[in-house]
């Protein structure tokens, strides 16, 4: 079990790793964007372009996190291919859990560790789409605004 622990700490460190690399990328973008520059097209003044570029960079992230996991699952063995092991890993990053395709027994606590990482990934991509939202149309929340 302790092995299954280490694995699952090492994914978790890696998919942490890459989300906050995507949050400093998140801000770079939105910096870059809300930089009024007027060489640059109009379009990407848009804010709702500004909130879509990050949730877009947000998701792929989460794309590439899911692939770190399925990988994991293919060099384990656990799965034979790709297609299943990365429609496995997405199922369990999400938390939706179909049941149609599950872990062998000696490896099913991965799977709760993947479900666990995704609820905190998914918690921070909206902490970071709340504060651009706040930040691209100068909402704070606070006097009724």
């Amino acid at each position: 079990m302790l092995f299954k622990i280490l694995v699952a700490s090492l994914l978790i460190t890696l998919t942490t790793a890459v989300h906050a690399l995507a949050m400093v990328a998140a801000i770079q973008v939105l910096r870059s964007l809300c930089n009024l520059n007027p060489a640059r097209p109009m379009l990407l003044y848009n804010r709702p372009m500004m909130v879509s570029a990050v949730v877009l960079l947000m998701f792929l992230a989460s794309v590439l996190e899911v692939l770190i996991w399925a990988g994991a699952y293919l060099h384990l063995g656990l799965f034979d291919a790709l297609e299943p092991a990365m429609y496995f890993s997405m199922v369990t990053f999400t938390t939706l859990g179909y049941g149609d395709l599950v872990l062998e027994e000696d490896w099913r606590l991965l799977a709760s560790f993947q479900a666990a990482n995704g609820i905190i990934i998914f918690g921070w991509t909206t902490a970071v789409v709340i504060a651009v939202v706040q930040r691209v149309y100068g909402w704070t929340g606070a006097g009724g605004d």
